[in-house]
């Protein structure tokens, strides 16, 4: 019987290894009894075809709910909408979970060019949920930071046997955890059964102790930059994750800013786009009006070889006609252009109307200050001070891999015995109870390699990073007081343009009436009536544009100095946490003010926070900021009583035109006032300026 099983198992074998020689290492296809070879025409009519995802997100009611867009064909809306610059941006902060951008479209004095479109190619854009991904990241956020130094569980069952020494059973269980210095407590707890052994089968034992790093990988600071566990060019402590947290902040905020920005700008277009298109509109009604007295008196005169003048008259005329499409089309886009950066729906029916007036008091600022505000508060400069202190850290935590490994070992050990486990007084748990026999041990254990070649490398490579990030910061402050000095420029130079183009569109009407006199007494030529009421349509448009620069150069300054967000009271902060993170955080708060401060000495993490950052550098809240008397409210500054800049009024004498805008519900928005109407006025204004 043993010779047939014998021969059973050879043949059993040689025939395993004829199987593995004949299909040997290669990729085989799977053998089936049977196959109905529906597989080819799967692969062919379905696993090659684009598919759906199986989704559910439900779209937005601004999805959902849009309605036809305004046209040439369909200009006329339901109902105006009359919004500030504040209101604006507060819906756009509240509809605000992807920051969206308005790049890909244009604004120029001619219209509104291209449409958004950098989210639907797929663009890595920032959200609300940014920060608090970054933080609850599982791999480089602080939770998971701190989760090196969580206790640790581990335990193990096994079973053996053996024909010559019996039967065994093994258990053990253990619980280990780092300190803040890096130290590894550890207490483990066994017990086993060997048959083998005569007298005291079962065995237990309980040890405990700990592994102090003296040297390489001790001391809280680098333990909080690198971890327990870093290792060269691997830091992932605490600190770091911090940094990585606030850099992340950083670009959210950034992100919000640029948001803003695009906000005002559009806004500022749109109140642009709609006195273009009253200039045209107001151009056209006069070439209208021209072409349409050129036509009467050339129908009742008898000099018929004058018809050029009516062909003038009326050739006029068109060109002003296709101004006002334009215009008016690029209305809507600019209307279009805001409602996308507010996150409203593409069209309800409203059309949005700014009642803002942009600022046309002169403004001067102080370059000092402007220069110490936006080497503080620029959120560029402040994400790469982030940095270099993460250099700066990371260099701390590649010097202490210079040193050798030498820790400190000890532990303290009881062990028992007995011929059953928990029974009776001869087991092994009630032997270790008694703790007769017990153990301790005291050590240290070195290593250190030779050359430290990777260890050199690590502090050379931290060196040059931080010369790098160092050098970044310094050319980015560099760069930044070029394109302050450039925005300064920029003011002054959009102020005096505004000053003039508002003396040419006066000059440009002055000659409009006088040319219209000399006409009717037949002093002049047609031709001369056309031209000026061109030149006083292009004054008037060239005015409101440059009004509209003036503004954005203020808010490009205020962009590049990092007070943008506080210029147009938005302020950033945490949204509200859950109920348990509320218990928890006074849970710890109450633990920290009954405890005693424990002083590390030379292992004494430093400074890496120089504290929170003051959104409203004034000291203000956004609701609180009152406004200087004006006859227009032009410039809302917040005061501040301890600041060393100063706000004072200077009377001055600024001609405007008042702006004409349809304000009744329900009207088009190309029905404006007849010329004679939207005549200049002077108006006296207060102008603003800072002094020390």
């Amino acid at each position: 019987m043993n010779h047939l099983r014998s021969t059973t198992k050879i043949a059993l074998s040689l025939f395993i290894i004829c199987l593995c020689c004949q299909f040997g290492c290669r990729p085989q296809q799977p053998v089936f009894l049977s196959e109905k070879g529906r597989w080819q025409n799967h692969l062919i009519t379905k696993a090659t075809k684009i598919e759906i995802p199986n989704v559910d997100v439900q779209s937005l009611p601004e999805v959902c709910y849009t309605t036809e867009p305004f046209t040439l064909d369909d200009p006329d809306p339901e109902a105006m909408w009359d919004l500030t610059l504040e209101e604006t941006i507060q819906i756009t902060m509240k509809n605000s979970k992807v920051i969206r951008t308005l790049t890909g479209v244009g604004f120029s004095q001619g219209g509104v060019s291209g449409v958004p479109g950098t989210l639907l190619q797929g663009s890595n854009r920032s959200t609300v949920y940014d920060p608090a991904l970054m933080e609850s990241d599982p791999n480089y956020g602080i939770e998971a930071a701190l989760a090196a130094f969580d206790a640790q569980l581990t335990a193990g069952l096994s079973w053996n046997g053996s024909n010559y020494s019996g039967d065994g059973r093994d258990f053990n269980i253990g619980i280990s955890k780092y300190g803040a210095t890096g130290t590894r407590y550890f207490l483990n707890h066994t017990h086993g059964f060997d048959s083998s052994s005569y007298g005291n089968p079962w065995s237990s034992g309980l040890r405990g102790g700990f592994s102090h790093p003296l040297l390489q990988g001790g001391g809280v600071e680098f333990n909080r930059i690198a971890g327990p566990s870093g290792m060269v060019g691997r830091y992932g402590g605490v600190s770091i994750a911090r940094i990585n947290t606030d850099m992340s902040l950083n670009d959210f905020e950034m992100a919000t800013r640029n948001l803003v920005a695009d906000v005002e700008r559009a806004y500022w277009n749109l109140y642009y786009a709609y006195h273009r298109l009253h200039s045209v509109r107001s151009g056209r009604d006069a070439a209208y009006e021209t072409w349409r007295q050129t036509k009467a008196h050339f129908d009742a005169s008898s000099a018929k070889g004058r018809a050029y003048m009516l062909r003038q008259a009326e050739q006029n005329y068109f060109e002003f006609r296709q101004q006002t499409e334009l215009a008016q089309n690029n209305l809507f886009r600019a209307e279009s252009a805001l409602r996308y950066s507010m996150g409203l729906t593409a069209s309800d029916r409203r059309l949005i109307r700014p009642t803002d007036d942009p600022i046309t008091a002169p403004v001067s600022l102080d370059w000092n200050n402007i220069m110490c505000e936006a080497l503080f508060r620029s959120p560029e400069l402040r994400k790469s001070k982030w940095s270099v202190k993460q250099r700066e850290l990371e260099l701390i935590a590649s010097k202490n891999f210079l040193l050798p490994r030498l820790d400190l070992e000890g532990g303290y050990n009881i062990a028992g015995g007995g011929d059953n486990l928990i029974r009776n007084k001869q087991s092994a748990y009630t032997s270790l109870a008694n703790g007769e026999n017990t153990g301790w041990s005291m050590g240290m254990s070195l290593s250190a390699p030779f050359g430290w070649r990777q260890e050199l490398a690590g502090v050379r490579n931290a060196q040059l990073s931080l010369a790098k990030a160092r050098a970044l910061l310094r050319e980015q402050e560099y760069e930044l007081t070029h394109q302050l000095a450039d925005s300064k420029r920029e003011i002054t130079l959009t102020y005096q343009q505004m000053q003039t183009t508002l003396a040419k569109y006066r000059s440009a009407t002055e000659e409009v009436n006088a040319v219209k006199a000399a006409f009717e007494a037949e002093t002049t030529t047609l031709d001369q009536v056309l031209q000026a009421q061109r030149r006083q349509s292009e004054a008037e448009t060239g005015y409101y544009s440059s009004v509209i620069d003036y503004n954005l150069a203020i808010m490009t300054l205020h962009y590049r100095k990092g007070s943008l967000l506080e210029y147009n009271n938005v302020c950033l902060t945490e949204g509200e946490w859950p109920g348990k993170a509320y218990f928890d955080a006074k849970r710890r708060a109450r633990e920290r003010d009954a405890g005693h401060y424990f002083n590390y000495g030379l292992t004494l993490p430093r400074v890496v926070s120089r504290g929170t950052y003051i959104q409203h550098q004034h000291g203000y809240d956004s609701m609180n900021y009152e406004t200087l008397p004006s006859e227009n409210n032009n410039y809302v500054i917040p005061p501040d009583p301890n600041d060393s800049l100063r706000v004072i009024e200077t009377e001055s004498t600024t001609v405007i035109p008042t702006p004409v805008l349809p304000r009744s519900g329900g009207n088009s928005p190309v029905s404006f006032s007849t010329p004679e109407t939207a005549t200049p006025t002077l108006t006296p204004t207060r102008s603003l300026r800072y002094v020390q």
